[in-house]
């Protein structure tokens, strides 16, 4: 049974949402948070990337940076950007991007459910990442980016959510990056039916937003052992999501770019592809996959279609992935590419930036510095690892949302880079008070 309860929300002053909501923290590079809050001191990214407010050699993970986030995060509460619910509800946020809506219920999901595995991984996280979240959490006494969860449809949960819709929503505004986004709070007397509905279901998923998750767990865990007594009603027990039922999302491709070829030469390298893939060039270009088992392959200026051997297909949960089927049979044994987390010869690139971006990286010029990718278009910004440049570039087709489950439930893993999820959840739309 889910644990997915109401609660009293800070959200934005009515008017004040468009200016205040942000894309999550981590889709923007140092330089790129601080030009945003300069151009928009509103921004929850000042309070998210509060390093913003210091100069750029100051440390970004060090004590002031937190601080600065819970300063500014409870005197704007105080000003009344941020206004609280009298009481504990449930909200339905829908976003919409270039026609596509996707509809989920803003809830507090149970740190317990985390440890019981009743929310399910499909991802490992790394301690170094959730150590800033952790201390910003900590700190601030607040989520304020909720965690992207997905369930299997359920049909009361439905029935209330288009309800909820045909009233007037709180929040309906479109963000610069030109993504729609709706509100509505479920009116009360539909309250314990919400919670009722939720606890039949036997697991949900993280969709993304695993190092925040289980920072949020460990948050609570500490606070915890700070009160011996706790009752497990108190706030830390709890943290910000958004769950969706598995139909209203898609999963967009994630592609890889490399940069050699591991010493072959063009016709080595084909020679070898053949004998687990069927090659031929494609009829049309860029080549985006059409089923599963198939791949798109952009080698020195011609797509070609690799289709896998029946021989090297799998109905294994995770071995029958195609980001696996590539990595176990051609990134791993003919290119050499052991370990895509850490190999610096490999660089993924997110669907929303479409094939184009795959023949940019394979045509463009080899760079001194590696390019910073704008977080408008969706990437996880940054430093890239690899700069333009690259030899071979593939398209994947995209893993499914039942392949997701499938690999959680089995209590697996899947590969690094194997789902992209558009549109991205926003800070500062929600917040959850660990203070009560």
């Amino acid at each position: 049974m889910a644990d997915i309860r109401p609660f009293r929300a800070y959200r934005p002053a009515p008017g004040l949402e468009r200016e205040i909501a942000a894309l999550p923290y981590d889709v923007y590079s140092r330089e790129e948070a601080a030009e945003v809050v300069k151009k928009n001191p509103k921004s929850f990214l000042g309070i998210d990337r509060a390093e913003c407010w210091f100069s750029p050699d100051a440390d970004m993970y060090g004590p002031q940076v937190y601080e600065k986030a819970r300063e500014l995060l409870w005197q704007e509460i105080g000003e009344g950007w941020f206004v609280r619910e009298d009481e504990p509800r449930y909200y339905v946020y829908q976003q919409e991007m270039k026609g596509r809506k996707q509809t989920g219920i803003t809830a507090c999901a149970s740190i317990d459910d985390y440890l019981n595995d009743v929310i399910k991984k499909h991802e490992n996280t790394r301690a170094d990442k959730e150590a800033d979240r952790i201390r910003h959490v900590d700190v601030c006494d607040a989520q304020t980016g909720p965690i992207f969860l997905a369930y299997r449809s359920h049909g009361g949960l439905r029935e209330i959510m288009e309800r909820t819709m045909e009233e007037k929503p709180l929040y309906d505004f479109v963000s610069e990056d030109g993504v729609g986004h709706r509100v509505w709070i479920i009116r009360r007397e539909e309250t314990e039916r919400v919670r009722a509905f939720f606890g039949e279901l036997g697991a949900v998923y993280i969709a993304d937003g695993h190092h925040r998750c289980a920072s949020a767990v460990k948050v609570g865990l500490k606070r915890r052992e700070e009160h011996p007594g706790y009752t497990g009603e108190e706030e830390f027990n709890y943290f910000l999501a958004v769950l969706f039922p598995e139909d209203e999302l898609a999963i967009l491709d994630y592609n890889r770019v490399v940069m050699d070829l591991n010493g072959l030469t063009k016709e080595e390298f084909l020679a070898q592809v053949e004998e687990n893939f069927l090659v031929k060039e494609a009829d049309k270009v860029p080549y985006k996959p059409e089923k599963k088992g198939e791949f798109g392959m952009y080698l020195d200026g011609t797509w070609y279609v690799l289709t896998a051997k029946e021989a090297i297909c799998s109905r294994d949960a995770v071995d029958g992935l195609d980001v696996s089927i590539l990595q176990n049979y051609l990134l791993g044994p003919i290119l050499g590419i052991q370990d895509p987390k850490t190999d610096k010869r490999i660089d993924f690139v997110g669907g929303i930036r479409g094939l184009k971006e795959l023949e940019r990286r394979v045509g463009g010029l080899q760079r001194a510095q590696a390019a910073v990718v704008a977080p408008g278009a969706g990437e996880v910004s940054g430093v890239s690892r690899i700069s333009d440049g690259m030899k071979v570039a593939f398209s994947l087709y995209p893993t499914s949302i039942q392949e997701l489950f499938a690999v959680a439930d089995v209590g697996r893993l899947m590969p690094p880079k194997s789902t992209w999820f558009e549109p991205k959840l926003r800070s500062g739309l929600f917040l959850h008070s660990l203070r009560d």
